[in-house]
């Protein structure tokens, strides 16, 4: 495209640079540098000018000259209306289309709330958004059915109205689909209020109304994009990522968190559309400034290219007239308040409180009329403007780009709520508003129909229908859409990594450690090593993965650009394009949205990617569980990777970085199963059956497991015990004491099964109590089997009862039973109501502290001697033993029954 010559209201702004705030004291010399700078851009053009400029400013501050920094452009288009491409489409036919799209988005929102009042829903921000998304439906949306997955698109979750308003134009939703918006559990399937892949599997693609989520997401997806085809599993450069977010979402840390990510890469398959309408829920997102020039600031900040679309087509001629350069000085000074008032107020009042602070201004617009005045368009309702923004967003080869598009909230909602404050809430129209709706959209309804706010489909075979398809024909076909196959693999045998189910030999190691050197082994295996995406947010030296660097790489899609200072040693930080860990550095919420792209893999790109996310087990489910939410809801498959587990066994680090809840977060995510094995082999056993559950059976579930930093022999598994380890219960082992008459059953759990063993000794020894441990590895897989079985009976009385797993391996077993592990007590006590006896739960309830292992399980009542009293004290309430045998085992145990309760410590 040719370098367009800089316009003089241009110039202007260039004479009066608002940075310099000094008088000219040599009006000639600046003229014969201004005149200089015209003579290079009409002679030599704008790569030019931007050399000279930049070498003018780095001999400034070389000479020790302060320049002052700008880091906004003026408040006006990037793209000048001379730069601007010829609009491909058929303007009136896409109006056509975007208005009924509109009808149909309102009035399904409508109908919704006058049937039922309560349901909700949002009309006003796909109002402001539909030009946003009809340009990219008529134009650049790539479907799935152009020979690879299609482009991916983050609708922004207060829009769905119009996108399921298309699909019914589109005739892929049906009218009924329409009438049950917000109504799920109809016979006929309903539509969920925002995008949700668990809801409509076959629709949505991304859930994205959690605010923030969509944007973070859609970064780490383009990045995901890419490390598909740096490592040579497919080829994915076609594959473009649009994400659609409003002004007031980018307040959310998560929305803006990772932006220099996106830079830092070059993610030039990267668009972000930011709907700046300037109105959040109770009013301006920027009453007192401008939005845009303040996330214009941010992202040219961070590197990304930056394309501002504030005004529309209406305004080129004013601004090509504007010989003083006061229009563009007047757009500057309006805070965005103002703009929003100038939205619901008459043309005379444009006319006096915008161009009237200024003779020339008032001047400049003498021939229009108020009606043309108040119905001049925002950049981001003409589509020409919104065109020519994603035209260059596509062309830009070296960095993500971000559209900064203005708009008004509720646009076309006239009286009702177009551009107040009360937009965002609105659910419905009266009569008068659902006519003049009507009446401004040309939406042809007779005034009897109107008032019953009626869906509306162009006729099949009008001109505007056969436009529609023919359209997305060329582009690959409908969206949103998402494959419900899931693609099977070849995944390794248990039987062929039997060395993992032995014991260590005597030698010491962690359960971190053991599944260290079991990701080792996958990442080398010939079936799935190549899919395994490990995921760790600077951690991996913590967590002993270090001697993976230099077998499978960090990736980093530049290479490695410099002579690592470790490079001598045999472990050095080695990255490289083709690397297979994402080292995500200090973000869990980066690395869970790693996680969620290499988790959707199988449905984004047809090929099963098993990542592994490792972490702080404290940094997980509590700090971004709603990423898990999100990972959940679109179904995502993997591994979360709890290290440093436990409140008592990760003992140095004190309150901030211990986790005794994290299992008991887990709970309420139901794709989410959580195991705290004891040992290797529990790790190993639950991975492979992941593994197979997931990628050959095609379950939808996400493993999660704790994995501890505690030292210790590992036994071998026993035999028969891997239908418990994954079912969530198996008996480790039974101790019969000499003259023992009473029997106890004792639950451990990770670590803390050691302890619990050692309990069962000091029982079987020193209180002559017989005993059976058993291990514990999911309380909640336990529960979940139960409650299935609980239900199903209630529901079937007639019928022969169903008994669950735990009921199974319980029946016939004397109690109490006594559980112990270095979760909060409510963890074990899910199964209370399933044993056949009483249950009395020990846990780490409370808040952490850094001390020994030994002092804080004291501390917190699960270690050894506290097993012990409590197993005592249970025998003693069944009538089994004397209470003076419980208060001797206190004072032989050398317990304070006086201690401080840990919960209020």
């Amino acid at each position: 495209m040719a370098e367009a010559k800089l316009m003089p209201a241009e110039e202007n702004i260039l004479r009066q640079n608002p940075a310099a705030h000094s008088q000219d004291t040599d009006p000639s010399e600046t003229k014969e540098w201004l005149d200089s700078l015209d003579y290079i851009i009409e002679s030599k053009g704008g790569d030019r000018v931007r050399y000279l400029l930049s070498a003018l400013e780095n001999r400034a501050h070389t000479r020790g000259v302060d320049l002052p920094f700008a880091a906004n452009t003026p408040y006006i288009n990037t793209i000048h209306s001379s730069q601007q491409p010829v609009y491909p489409g058929n303007r009136e036919f896409e109006r056509r289309i975007k208005s009924v799209i509109r009808w149909n988005a309102m009035a399904m929102v409508t109908r919704a709330n006058r049937d039922f009042s309560g349901l909700g829903g949002h009309i006003s921000s796909y109002a402001s958004a539909a030009t946003l998304y009809e340009v990219a439906f008529n134009h650049f949306f790539r479907g799935r059915n152009s020979g690879y997955e299609g482009d991916q698109v983050y609708f922004q979750g207060h829009a769905s109205p119009g996108i399921y308003a298309r699909a019914f134009v589109e005739g892929r939703l049906s009218e009924k689909n329409l009438e049950n918006f917000r109504r799920e559990l109809q016979d006929v399937q309903g539509l969920s209020s925002y995008p949700h892949p668990w809801l409509m599997p076959d629709f949505w693609e991304f859930p994205t109304v959690s605010m923030g989520l969509g944007p973070i997401c859609s970064i780490y997806q383009a990045r995901f994009n890419r490390y598909m085809q740096d490592r040579g599993i497919k080829k994915t450069d076609g594959t473009r990522v649009w994400a659609f977010l409003g002004d007031g979402e980018c307040d959310e840390p998560e929305t803006l968190g990772a932006i220099s990510l996106a830079a830092r890469e070059g993610l030039n398959n990267l668009t972000w559309i930011i709907n700046c309408n300037l109105q959040r829920l109770d009013g301006p997102v920027r009453g007192n400034g401008k939005i845009i020039q303040e996330l214009e600031a941010v992202f040219r900040g961070a590197g990304w290219n930056v394309i501002k679309v504030i005004w529309g087509s209406d305004w080129d001629p004013l601004l090509e007239a504007d010989q003083t350069g006061l229009l563009v000085k007047r757009m500057e000074e309006v805070v965005d308040g103002q703009y929003q008032k100038y939205v619901v107020m008459p043309g005379s009042y444009i006319r006096e409180h915008f161009f009237g602070k200024y003779p020339e201004l008032l001047e400049l617009v003498k021939s229009y009329s108020d009606e043309r005045l108040e119905k001049m368009l925002r950049g981001g309702h003409d589509p020409a403007k919104v065109y020519a923004a994603y035209q260059a967003a596509v062309q830009c080869t070296n960095k993500p780009t971000v559209i900064l598009a203005k708009t008004v909230k509720g646009y076309g909602l006239g009286e009702a709520g177009e551009g107040r404050n009360v937009t965002h809430n609105q659910k419905k129209l009266n009569e008068k508003e659902l006519a003049d709706f009507r009446n401004r959209f040309s939406i042809p309804i007779s005034d009897e129909e109107v008032v019953k706010a009626p869906f509306y489909r162009p006729p099949e075979g009008s001109a505007e229908m056969k436009y529609l398809v023919k359209r997305r024909e060329a582009l690959g076909g409908f969206m949103p859409t998402r494959p419900t196959e899931s693609p099977k693999m070849d995944v390794p045998a248990l039987d062929d990594y039997k060395e993992f189910l032995g014991d260590s030999g005597g030698k010491e190691l962690s359960t971190t450690m053991g599944f260290v050197r079991l990701l080792s082994k996958l990442v080398k295996d010939k079936s799935i090593g190549k899919n395994i995406v490990p995921i760790v947010p600077d951690e991996s030296r913590t967590f002993g993965m270090e001697g993976m660097f230099r077998q499978i790489g960090i990736y980093a899609h530049g290479g490695q650009l410099y002579e690592p200072v470790d490079s001598d040693q045999l472990m050095y930080y080695k990255e490289a394009k083709d690397g297979q860990i994402l080292e995500e550095g200090i973000t869990e919420a980066g690395s869970m949205s790693s996680f969620i792209a290499a988790g959707n893999a199988y449905c984004q790109h047809g090929i099963n990617m098993v990542p592994f996310f490792i972490y702080y087990s404290m940094f997980g489910f509590q700090r971004v569980g709603d990423l898990v939410w999100a990972a959940a809801d679109t179904r995502a498959k993997g591994f979360l990777i709890g290290g440093t587990a436990g409140r008592t066994t990760l003992n140095g680090e004190g309150l901030q970085h211990q986790d005794g809840h994290s299992h008991l977060n887990a709970i309420a995510f139901p794709t989410v199963r959580s195991f705290d094995p004891a040992f290797a082999y529990e790790t190993t056993v639950i991975i492979f059956d992941g593994m197979k559950k997931m990628y050959v059976e095609g379950e939808t579930a996400m493993y999660y497991i704790t994995v501890g930093n505690e030292n210790y022999a590992m036994p071998a598994m026993p035999e028969g015990a891997e239908e418990g380890i994954v079912r969530g219960i198996y008996k480790f082992n039974s101790l019969d004491a000499a003259k023992g008459k009473n029997r106890v059953q004792l639950f451990g759990s990770g670590p803390i099964l050691r302890c619990v063993l050692e309990a069962q000794q000091i029982l079987a020894d020193k209180y002559q109590v017989s005993s059976d441990v058993w291990s514990v590895t999911s309380y909640t897989e336990l529960r979940r089997d139960a409650h299935a079985c609980q239900r199903w009976n209630m529901f079937h009385p007639t019928e022969a009862p169903r008994k669950s797993y735990l009921e199974q391996v319980m029946e016939g077993v004397e109690g109490p039973f006594i559980a112990s592990s270095d979760n909060v007590r409510a963890l074990p006590e899910q199964i209370r109501d399933y044993l056949p006896g009483n249950l009395l739960a020990l846990g780490t309830d409370g808040m952490g502290r850094s001390e020994t292992r030994e002092a804080l399980r004291r501390h917190f009542e699960i270690d050894a001697a506290s097993v012990v009293i409590a197993t005592l004290y249970q025998l003693f309430r069944e009538g089994k033993v004397d209470a003076k045998k419980v208060a001797k085992a206190i004072k032989d145990l050398d317990y304070n029954p006086e201690k401080v309760d840990p919960y209020f410590a």
